[in-house]
């Protein structure tokens, strides 16, 4: 119960937080005010890169012991990006469960910590947006591209899911 608690006093303070205080790059706030575990992130494509200009709304679903253990992250709108599964999950390594990582790819340090806030966790998504990390891919044929062939067909399906998240933007 007393994480319970922590996560009661945690969430809304992030949520206070951002609102005092906004971060260029992307907003956010809970989905439903009653329901402080459900996030709507907004994140705008960083600028002199292929998503600039891009609206790209996702969730963000807090386990109820948070901070103990990471949200999950899902893009609602298309994107396509190494780091960024087809159906939407993000796969970056400060999301990724605390403690060793059972293939010794990341060090514990780059992994989940209960420090990272609602702010950590939207800059280091931007900033994958701008370096994707084409060694640990959770789209293979979006890695593919973007090692073989970064302005030809990469740049063109990204730029189809920029246009397209401009579209649904105010949807």
């Amino acid at each position: 119960m007393q994480s319970h608690s922590w996560f009661m006093f945690v969430l809304p303070a992030n949520v206070r937080q951002l609102n005092k205080n906004p971060v260029e790059g992307f907003s956010a706030g809970l989905i439903d005010d009653d329901d402080i575990h459900q996030w709507e992130v907004v994140v705008i494509g960083p600028q002199d890169t292929l998503f600039e200009g891009g609206f790209f709304k996702a969730y963000l679903t807090f386990p109820h012991d948070y901070p103990h253990r990471p949200p999950k992250m899902k893009f609602i709108t298309e994107i396509w990006h190494p780091n960024v599964a087809k159906n939407g999950d993000v796969c970056i390594s400060i999301l990724h469960e605390p403690g060793e990582d059972k293939f010794g790819y990341e060090k514990p340090e780059e992994r989940w910590l209960p420090i990272h806030t609602v702010e950590t966790i939207m800059i280091s998504v931007i900033s994958m947006l701008a370096d994707p990390n084409g060694d640990s891919p959770a789209n293979v044929d979006a890695a593919k591209e973007w090692r073989e062939d970064p302005c030809g067909e990469f740049k063109r399906k990204v730029a189809r899911c920029v246009r397209k998240s401009q579209e649904m933007a105010f949807d």
